[in-house]
Parts: structure tokens; C-alpha cells; sequence
């Protein structure tokens, strides 16, 4: 069970992730059926459940929504005794067999402690995200938030964190919405996103010609690594989603078929990438792929 997404989105590498550990695993015969919901609406989210739960699955992976609205679901899943494995966020007193993320807390801490140093003696930052409906899409986007400033908080308080909330569901007014924070605070040079989408701003300083504005993002969407290799993001942190993915489905196989003891707490390691190593790393990947 997954957030809708498009081609090219960091839930496609989760997703190709899974299909490749179902092709390893081929020997046992298993399927992966795939749902997907609206992680903008908790209803969508409630809907997809329903509809797994008519499959009579053995196993489910799923991306936790909000922890009231995800526990309607597992509540059901641990009723019918079915296992369940988080992937990108966790939700510690639901009880999963096991989660794959990082964690999320602490890479809200390590960004600000890179963005901290980037600003040298700079006072002002801005966080931009990503919002429908006043609520944020995923728990890792808020976790990650709650990370930065508290790390802020504790270490530097005389920095003021600016807030530019851009509308998932409507694109076209990115722009205006950006054009009119830089205009209004033309000092603030630094910035950060939490959620996958920091190319929206890089694409937009790079239309602007805004080559003295630093960046720091999630992922490793292409748009943000093009915005990378031309100076528009500064850093990526990414954090394996393909990884995640396969790992998830090869935990549940181990505990279904092998009957295996798995490890529960998978946490992912918070990689910080720039122009200087995105391609060793990228070749890496591809290799170990």
C-alpha cells in the first residue's frame, strides 16, 4: 500500500525495489499486488486498506499515513492475524514485524547541522513545503521538521526559520508563491525542503538566474539531481528507497516461507550527496543493482 504517485517519483524506486525482490524470490511462487492511495486524504488511505483486505493477502507492506488513520488499518490486519511491514516511516506502538526508513528525527537534526554550517554567520533560513489541506503528506516530512528545529533550537536560536508553504495539488501557483517570499525577504539566501520535490525551487532560482541561493533537499528524483549537477541544489540527502523496497519484501518472504527471525528496526543511513560525489554514488547503485 503506497502513495499515489508518477513516473519518476521517489515512491517508483520503492516499488521497483519490491518488483525486483518478487523476480529474486520467484521460486516460492509469490505475487505483489500493489494499492495505492492519496496521501493528502486520509479517506484514501482507509479505502485502499479495505479494498487489500477483500485479497485476503498474507503479508502486507505498507507507507504509514497519520498514526490514527494508519491503525484503523492494522488493527483489522492483526485481527485476521495478517504480518505487516512498514517501509519509510514508523509508527513504533502499531507494532510492525518490521520497518525499513531512516530515521527521520535524526535526519532533521543532521540537516540543520549542515545547513548551520553553509550559513557561516547568516541568521535566516527558509523551510518550503510541500502541504494540501494544511497537513503535510507523510510522517517522515514532519518528523524531519521536528529534527531541524530542535536541533536549531538547542544550538543556534538567534537563526529565524522561515516557513513558504507551496500546495501539492496546485503546481502552478509555485511560482507566485515563491516569487513572492523572495521578494519580500530578499536577505534570506538559505533554504531547505523536506520532502522529495527541492527541484521545484532549484528549477525556479536556476529560471531566475539566483546562483547566490543555497538548497538542500531529499532524494534522488532525476529534476533534483539535475538541479544538482547545475548549482541549484547545494546537497541531496537520500536515504535508498529501491533498498527499502526490496528489503521489505525479502523480510516478509524470510518470515512467511523461510520462517526465519527478522531483524525489526531497519534503519537506512542518511547519505549527504553534492556535485563533487553524486555520480561515484549513482554508479554505485546502479552497480550493485
Amino acid at each position: 500500500l503506497l502513495p499515489q504517485h508518477k513516473e519518476g517519483d521517489y515512491w517508483t524506486d520503492v516499488e521497483l525495489g519490491m518488483k525486483r525482490a518478487v523476480e529474486t524470490f520467484s521460486d516460492f511462487h509469490i505475487t505483489l499486488s500493489v494499492m495505492y492511495y492519496d496521501q493528502y486524504e486520509y479517506s484514501s488511505f482507509i479505502n485502499a486498506g479495505e479494498e487489500i483486505l477483500k485479497q485476503e493477502p498474507d503479508g502486507v507492506l505498507l507507507a504509514p499515513t497519520i498514526p490514527e488513520m494508519t491503525a484503523r488499518f492494522t488493527d483489522k490486519l492483526q485481527e485476521r492475524e495478517i504480518p505487516y511491514i512498514f517501509i519509510d516511516s514508523n509508527i513504533e506502538r502499531l507494532h510492525p514485524l518490521a520497518f525499513f526508513a531512516q530515521n527521520a528525527r535524526q535526519s532533521g537534526c543532521f540537516a540543520a547541522r549542515m545547513m548551520r554550517m553553509m550559513m557561516h554567520d547568516s541568521k535566516e533560513l527558509v523551510i518550503f513545503r510541500q502541504i494540501s489541506k494544511g497537513r503535510l503528506g507523510s510522517n517522515q516530512q514532519l518528523k524531519r521538521e521536528e529534527g531541524f528545529h530542535e536541533y536549531i533550537r538547542e544550538h543556534c536560536p538567534e537563526v529565524t526559520v522561515h516557513e513558504v508553504n507551496l500546495y501539492a495539488k496546485r503546481p502552478g501557483e509555485d511560482e507566485a508563491i515563491i516569487d513572492d517570499f523572495v521578494t519580500k525577504h530578499p536577505e534570506v539566501r538559505y533554504g531547505i525542503t523536506f520532502n522529495s520535490k527541492a527541484y521545484v525551487i532549484g528549477e525556479y532560482m536556476l529560471k531566475h538566474k539566483r546562483d547566490d541561493f543555497k538548497l538542500m533537499g531529499y532524494d534522488l528524483l532525476r529534476r533534483n539531481v539535475a538541479c544538482l549537477k547545475e548549482n541549484a541544489i547545494d546537497f541531496i540527502i537520500a536515504q535508498q528507497p529501491t533498498t527499502q523496497g526490496y528489503n521489505s519484501v525479502e523480510s516478509l518472504c524470510n518470515h512467511l516461507i523461510l520462517k526465519k527471525t527478522i531483524k525489526s528496526v531497519n534503519y537506512m543511513p542518511i547519505t549527504l550527496l553534492s556535485i563533487e560525489n553524486i555520480d561515484f554514488y549513482l554508479d554505485a547503485l546502479t552497480n550493485n543493482n
